[in-house]
């Protein structure tokens, strides 16, 4: 399954997106004031990916499993120190309502804890690898919105 993010930033235009197989959709994530970046950091960002991943897949994993899930409730977070340095003590908690017993709960939470795609590609320390941009034609003008990835 190919996933990628696409994130353009110049004067006031902000503009990101996400895409899964080819399925792109808009993000709303606002511009720094006065332009110069996105006013959610990555750090941020990655941990709402922790949690958005593993809220999904509860459901996903429940499904699986039989059990009943009405509601998700996930929270992570990690320490990052200094410019350049990793994130540390990277922890998430979650909670869940269901009519299932106790036990079916705390299974599908270790189960879902074992599958976890995003968890588990921290977890191996997976590489990260820069590549050149290849330019298809001239750059967009400042403060042109582009939103090449969902049109």
């Amino acid at each position: 399954m190919q996933t990628s993010a696409y994130v353009r930033n110049a004067g006031p235009a902000h503009d990101v997106s996400v895409s899964t197989e080819g399925v792109c959709k808009q993000v709303v994530v606002p511009a720094k004031p006065g332009g110069r970046g996105s006013n959610v950091n990555g750090g941020e960002l990655l941990m709402l990916a922790l949690a958005t991943c593993y809220c999904n897949d509860i459901y996903r994993e429940a499904a699986r499993l039989g059990i009943e899930v009405t509601a998700v409730e996930v929270e992570a977070s990690a320490q990052f120190d200094g410019v350049g340095l990793a994130a540390t003590n990277i922890q998430y908690r979650a909670r869940l309502a269901s009519p299932a017993a106790p036990e079916q709960i705390e299974r599908l939470l270790r189960e879902t804890d074992a599958v976890a795609e995003v968890h588990n590609t921290v977890r191996a320390g997976a590489g990260v690898e820069f590549v050149p941009w290849e330019s298809e034609g001239r750059e967009p003008a400042v403060g042109e919105s582009t939103s090449p990835r969902c049109q």
